[in-house]
């Protein structure tokens, strides 16, 4: 196998494996992972209540946005459920807007 027929499959794994590492704090929690586009370059990562305010949210890091797509290609809106490193996750991804940036919400299902 050349690198390039490689590839798909290390930026899918990456991406998911990323994914999961939020969604284990968000389920550790009782929250879900809010992915805000403020960037061009990059999405902030918080744990939170998408129905309340951000204020209200914890910022736990930041994710590449070339990576936050990868995510949504690897997954859907509405109900997933992967298996990532050996665990599998019951997840709703859904949309909202934070001010002026669009969000991404990963809730446990």
């Amino acid at each position: 196998m050349d690198s390039s027929s490689r590839e798909p499959h290390d930026v899918a794994v990456e991406a998911l494996s990323t994914l999961s590492e939020y969604l284990e704090r968000s389920l550790d929690k009782g929250v879900s992972v809010i992915l805000v586009r403020s960037q061009t370059d990059r999405s902030d990562v918080w744990l939170g209540d998408a129905a309340e305010t951000q204020a209200e949210w914890t910022r736990c890091g930041f994710v590449r946005n070339a990576l936050v797509a990868d995510i949504l290609e690897a997954t859907q809106p509405g109900l997933n459920s992967l298996s990532i490193d050996g665990q599998t996750y019951r997840f709703v991804r859904t949309f909202t807007q934070v001010g002026e940036h669009g969000a991404i919400v990963f809730t446990a299902a």
